[in-house]
């Protein structure tokens, strides 16, 4: 039983516990830095490729697409990316939340958009990230380098303790989900229509933009800023930052990555409690992802928000929380003790 499962279950029980770190961290889950990946150079060739198409996006989005054209890129990227963080990530990876038929749809269209492969694909890899981190059988095993786990892991044959572990994933539900299952099979149809011919098209046909243009910057600019949005929740977020709420994982909360995903930046307490919407404990206080979840939930499109109770939240920090974490319970106590003087 993963830990998804276990908080369908159990209400506030802290997501990662003692059992699992010790499985990860003392037994023979580690990484070995002997191995050494095999890069599949059609994969490098077709990243490099991808990369430097984002640099013409820029040169071109600079001096010749229209300001439109830019603005439309913009948008589409901040709500394609939604589809990523609301949809593939807090609901079908974590089961944060659930959603009705029409935002299930429209989570499907927006993730299909934003290209980060099927949401079966997608959250198979962030179920074994999350369940073996910073471990070879974690797809980005930070462990290997901001290179790596940013972006080379895309580029090398799986570890083999990838492999096997995949293998091994419960992966039955997602299974038995058909439109996922639709998206899995067409995918690359649907990312064809929905993530390259859609968003060229609207410039040329609404403001008679260049097809160079609106390729360089609708598409090309656009899904590589995105990708690279969400590769730094593997790289930055696990490299460098605080671990407030438990100093015994990789994640950190990262304030640069903070300001790059609009509110996602407490990565240290999304791991220690993967299944709370709000991925912060400060969540309610900003985010645009958590204020699209409360303006859908008010509007009864989303429901059975789950959150993890402040006391088991303090007890955790309380106990495996670094020195920045044992500094925000003292400022909380103080808090508390001034209210009650006044």
């Amino acid at each position: 039983m993963d830990t998804e499962e276990i908080h369908d279950k159990i209400d506030n029980k802290p997501a990662i516990t003692d059992v699992k770190v010790e499985e990860l961290f003392h037994k023979k889950l580690g990484t070995d830095m002997n191995y050494r990946h095999s890069y599949v150079w059609q994969l490098v060739v077709g990243h490099a490729a991808l990369q430097i198409s984002g640099l013409i996006g820029i040169y071109t989005a600079i001096f010749h697409a229209k300001l439109a054209t830019f603005i439309w890129a913009t948008c589409v990227g901040l709500f394609s990316g939604q589809g990523i963080t609301l949809g593939a990530h807090r609901c079908y990876t974590h089961k944060a939340y659930k959603v009705t038929k029409p935002i299930k749809i429209l989570l499907f269209f927006l993730q299909t958009m934003a290209g980060q492969n099927s949401i079966f694909t997608w959250v198979r890899d962030h179920k074994l990230h999350h369940t073996y981190s910073d471990t070879d059988a974690d797809p980005h095993n930070s462990k290997r380098g901001f290179f790596f786990c940013h972006m080379g892991w895309l580029m090398v044959k799986k570890h083999p303790l990838v492999i096997k572990k995949q293998k091994e994933l419960d992966v039955s539900e997602l299974l038995a989900d058909k439109m996922m299952m639709f998206q899995y099979k067409y995918f690359l149809y649907l990312y064809f229509v929905l993530a390259v011919v859609f968003p060229v098209s609207v410039p040329m046909y609404f403001w008679n933009e260049t097809l160079w243009s609106s390729f360089f910057v609708a598409y090309c600019l656009r899904y590589v800023i995105i990708l690279h949005v969400t590769w730094i929740t593997n790289s930055f977020a696990h490299l460098w930052g605080t671990k407030s709420y438990d100093k015994r994982i990789q994640a950190t909360n990262n304030n640069i990555y903070w300001y790059f995903t609009f509110g996602d930046g407490w990565h240290n307490f999304h791991h220690a409690f993967p299944w709370d919407y709000r991925m912060s404990e400060v969540g309610k206080f900003g985010g645009v992802s958590v204020l699209l979840l409360h303006f859908l939930a008010y509007a009864g499109l989303v429901y059975d928000l789950k959150t993890a109770s402040p006391n088991i939240i303090h007890e955790h920090m309380k106990k495996h929380g670094d020195q920045t974490g044992q500094k925000m319970l003292a400022e909380k106590e103080n808090l508390k003790t001034q209210k009650k003087i006044y």
